[in-house]
C-alpha cells in the first residue's frame, strides 16, 4: 500500500482557474452592497426570521466595509456550522473512500460488478443513471451522492468509458432529478408545507417531467459516448484517467509482490460497508426527525466505520490510518471552493442588499400576462439560487414571499402547484451549473475537470433544458396546473 495518489486530486491550473471565477464573484457582490439601495424587512429577533415581506424599509446603511468583503471566505467560515459541517463532511468522504481505495476495496466490487454487465455496459450505465435521478427526486439527495462519485467513476474507467461519464450518471443524474422532483423533501415537499397545498395534488405532472427530463440526460450521456467512441481524446477526463490506470497498473504489481489478503474479504467487507451507508441516507432522508442531521450522521458513520472496515481489510490500523489522512489532505483545497462560493451570500446579507433584492421580486411578480409572470419567478428564483445554494434557506425565503403574494392577488392566475414547480425548476438544474455550487466544484475536481470546460461541454444540455423547462412552465399555465 505505497501509493499516494488520492481520490481528490486538483491541478495547481483548476485550483487557479476556480479560485480566480470565484473570487471574481466575490469582488461583483462587495460592489452591489454600493450600487444597490440598502434596505431590511422586519425579523424577529431571536431567530432572525422575516416577520412580514410587505414591510420592507429603506435603510442608511453602508456598503458592506471593504475590509469584511476580502475577508468574507474566512469569515463565513468561522460563523457557519453548516457550511463548516459540508468541509467536514468532504474531508471525511474523501479519506474513507481512499483507504477503501488503497485496500483495493474499489478495484474488487468495481470488477464484481463490471464483469455481471461486461456484454452490455450501456444497459448498466442507464440503469445506474436512473437509480441517482430516483435518489434526487425522490429522496432530495445531493451532497450525499458524492461518497458514490469514486465507486461510480472507477467502474465506468473499467467498463471501457471515461471518469467524465462516471460523473454524468452520478452526479448530474441527481442533480437532474433533484430538478425533476416527484417528491424532493427539500423541494416539493418543503415549498408546498410553505405554501399550504397537497403536494401529491396533480402529481402525474410531475411525472411526465420525471421521464421527459431523464429522457434528455440519457440523450446526452449517448451524445457524449458515441463522441469519445470516434476519438477517445475529446474525453474531458483522458489525461486524468490515463494516469489513474497507470497507477492502478503500477499499484496491482506492487500488490503483487505483497502479502495479497483475501480479495473476497475485502469485496464483501466493502460491499456491506457501502449497502449500510445507502441505508443510512435513505433512512435519514425519509425520518423528519433526523432529515436535518443527514450529514453529521454520515460524517460519524463514514469516519467510525470507514476507518475499521479499513483497518480490517489493511489488517493494520497504522496503514489504515495513513491513508485516511492522506485523503484529507488531498481534499483540503476544496475548503477554498466551499467559502467563497459561501462568501456572495454573506456579502450581501452583511451589505444590507439580499433584502432589497428580495423586495424587487415582491414588486415585479404582480400584473401582465400569467405565462410572462410564471417566467419571470422561475427566473428570479435562478436568480437567487446563484446567491443562495441551500434549498431549504430559498425555500423558506422564495416560498414564504409566494404565499404573501398569493395571499395578497388571489387573481395571479398561477396555482399554488405551480408556484411549487416553479420554484422546483429554478432551484434544481444549478446545482449542476452555477460556480457557486460546492457540490458541483468538488465533483469535477474529483474527476480533474475544470469548471469552464464542464461549462462548455454542457452548453447544449442546458439550452435544451430551459427550453424545455419554459414549454412545461407554459404548458401548465396553459392547462391549469
Amino acid at each position: 500500500m505505497k501509493r499516494e495518489r488520492t481520490l481528490i486530486n486538483i491541478s495547481k491550473k483548476t485550483f487557479i482557474q476556480v479560485v480566480i471565477l470565484l473570487f471574481a464573484l466575490l469582488v461583483l457582490s462587495i460592489v452591489l452592497t454600493y450600487v444597490l439601495p440598502r434596505g431590511a424587512f422586519p425579523r424577529d429577533p431571536e431567530t432572525g426570521e422575516i416577520t412580514d415581506y410587505n414591510g420592507y424599509m429603506r435603510t442608511d446603511d453602508r456598503g458592506i466595509p471593504l475590509w469584511k468583503g476580502l475577508l468574507a471566505p474566512i469569515l463565513v467560515l468561522t460563523s457557519n456550522i453548516e457550511l463548516i459541517m459540508l468541509a467536514l463532511f468532504l474531508f471525511v468522504i474523501s479519506a474513507a473512500f481512499q483507504v477503501m481505495s488503497d485496500v483495493g476495496g474499489i478495484n474488487s466490487i468495481v470488477e464484481s460488478v463490471s464483469g455481471g454487465f461486461r456484454n452490455r455496459p450501456a444497459l448498466l450505465l442507464v440503469l445506474i443513471s436512473f437509480l441517482f435521478y430516483c435518489f434526487g427526486s425522490f429522496l432530495g439527495l445531493f451532497e450525499e451522492m458524492l461518497t458514490m462519485l469514486p465507486i461510480i467513476t472507477a467502474l465506468c474507467v473499467m467498463l471501457g468509458y471515461d471518469s467524465f461519464t462516471g460523473f454524468i450518471c452520478c452526479i448530474l443524474a441527481c442533480g437532474f432529478g433533484f430538478a425533476g422532483a416527484i417528491t424532493n423533501p427539500f423541494t416539493v415537499l418543503l415549498a408546498s408545507r410553505i405554501i399550504d397545498v397537497n403536494p401529491m395534488t396533480n402529481i402525474w405532472f410531475r411525472f411526465i417531467i420525471f421521464f421527459v427530463m431523464f429522457g434528455l440526460l440519457i440523450a446526452f450521456l449517448f451524445l457524449y459516448l458515441r463522441r469519445i467512441g470516434k476519438n477517445r481524446l475529446d474525453s474531458l477526463t483522458y489525461i486524468h484517467d490515463t494516469i489513474y490506470r497507470n497507477e492502478e497498473n503500477e499499484q496491482e504489481k506492487t500488490e503483487s509482490s505483497e502479502e495479497v489478503r483475501n480479495p473476497k474479504l475485502v469485496r464483501n467487507m466493502y460491499s456491506a460497508f457501502l449497502l449500510l451507508s445507502l441505508a443510512v441516507i435513505i433512512v435519514s432522508s425519509l425520518v423528519s426527525g433526523l432529515r436535518s442531521y443527514t450529514v453529521v450522521i454520515l460524517t460519524a458513520y463514514f469516519l467510525i466505520f470507514g476507518l475499521i472496515t479499513g483497518s480490517i481489510a489493511a489488517g493494520s490500523f497504522k496503514k489504515a490510518r495513513k491513508s485516511f489522512l492522506n485523503g484529507i489532505l488531498g481534499a483540503l483545497p476544496t475548503l477554498a471552493f466551499i467559502a467563497l462560493a459561501a462568501s456572495v451570500k454573506f456579502v450581501l446579507e452583511e451589505g444590507h442588499v439580499l433584502d432589497t433584492l428580495v423586495n424587487q421580486i415582491n414588486n415585479q411578480i404582480t400584473g401582465g400576462n400569467t405565462i410572462v409572470i410564471a417566467l419571470a419567478i422561475y427566473l428570479i428564483v435562478l436568480v437567487l439560487e446563484f446567491f443562495i445554494s441551500s434549498s431549504t434557506a430559498k425555500a423558506v425565503l422564495v416560498m414564504g414571499i409566494l404565499a404573501m403574494v398569493f395571499k395578497a392577488n388571489p387573481n395571479l392566475g398561477l396555482s399554488k402547484e405551480m408556484l411549487v414547480l416553479l420554484y422546483t425548476f429554478g432551484d434544481g438544474y444549478t446545482n449542476v451549473l452555477f460556480p457557486t455550487s460546492p457540490v458541483l466544484l468538488i465533483s469535477l475536481s474529483m474527476i480533474g475537470v475544470n469548471y469552464l470546460s464542464w461549462v462548455k461541454r454542457s452548453s447544449l444540455l442546458f439550452l435544451v433544458n430551459f427550453l424545455l423547462v419554459a414549454a412545461f412552465i407554459a404548458l401548465g399555465v396553459t392547462i391549469g396546473y
